[in-house]
């Protein structure tokens, strides 16, 4: 689990997600010589911070977003959520100005405005992200930033054998999305690429638990196209990988903009369940990591 330590330990919160690019392409140009096909790769000015890898002849598009939610320093010692964290008093954040490295305590006032306590001013417009704390054990991983290191871990495992498909790299996520357009037109219209799936992180809830395997998410506050959706349970069943159904009424991905964009592409969010969303302690199952792996490589072979 190196790797996906060391995925999480990148400070790249929406908009800000430029050193998670760089770390994804030194590595993708170290490790390519050992993966089965070497893929083409492209980023640049036309994809601002994303990152998107083609594979021989790509069906299927996989989508990992590569930021995380976080705080802005405002005035004073003000902060604003990037995206939705959910954190209590006295969790530790930790960013860099001007001045040097950051290392503070988050504090709320009676309303639950956000503040930060530290012994100097911190330059506004800085960003701050939760201190980590990677703990490991025989059968849960509990860091902050599984969501959605843990995606791009998955994403990074697949291309070892991927043989056939597109993996897309997006931003801005957590805090409203805007990459995911220019992506899918990107992948539509050079390689007629009609499918994709989320690889993101998802809930531990009532109906979806630890340890009994990736949750294939039959919904969320967006429908997906249930003959899609038919198809990718279908493949789980044949292939014997242990899956969850999820059915939820709120919650978003990428998905959602693939299903609001020009191009007719059927998605569905794919992912591992985590206890503690947007907090210093989200914590998922072993099992959940291996059979989401699994599963995705089975979908790259048989969608």
């Amino acid at each position: 689990m190196e790797l996906l330590k060391q995925l999480c330990e990148i400070h790249a919160p929406s908009g800000e997600e430029y050193r998670m690019k760089d770390f994804l392409l030194k590595y993708i140009q170290k490790e390519k010589k050992h993966w089965k096909v070497k893929p083409e790769i492209y980023h640049g000015d036309d994809f601002q911070d994303c990152i998107v890898l083609a594979f021989g002849k790509p069906r299927t598009a996989v989508f990992a977003h590569i930021d995380s939610i976080g705080f802005t320093v405002r005035y004073f010692n003000q902060l604003l959520p990037v995206g939705s964290p959910d954190a209590e008093t006295g969790t530790m954040l930790v960013g860099e100005d001007s001045l040097g490295p950051i290392e503070c305590e988050l504090d709320f006032d009676k309303d639950n405005h956000a503040f930060y306590k530290f012994g100097r001013q911190i330059e506004r417009g800085t960003t701050l992200t939760y201190k980590i704390d990677f703990r490991e054990d025989r059968s849960f991983i509990q860091t902050p930033y599984l969501d959605n290191r843990l995606g791009v871990y998955i994403a990074l495992k697949l291309a070892e054998t991927l043989q056939d498909g597109v993996i897309a790299f997006s931003c801005w996520e957590e805090h409203g999305g805007g990459s995911v357009p220019y992506l899918a037109k990107f992948i539509y219209e050079k390689w007629q690429v009609k499918q994709a799936l989320v690889s993101d992180i998802t809930w531990v809830s009532d109906g979806v638990e630890h340890g009994k395997g990736v949750a294939i998410s039959m919904r969320d506050r967006n429908l997906p196209r249930r003959l899609f959706v038919n198809r990718i349970i279908e493949i789980a069943r044949k292939r014997k990988v242990d899956f969850q159904l999820e059915v939820e009424g709120m919650g978003s991905s990428d998905g959602r903009e693939l299903q609001l964009s020009p191009y007719p592409i059927d998605w569905c969010f794919v992912g591992a369940p985590q206890h503690g969303a947007h907090t210093p302690d989200e914590k998922v199952h072993k099992k959940d990591i291996k059979s989401m792996l699994e599963l995705y490589t089975w979908l790259m072979k048989d969608l």
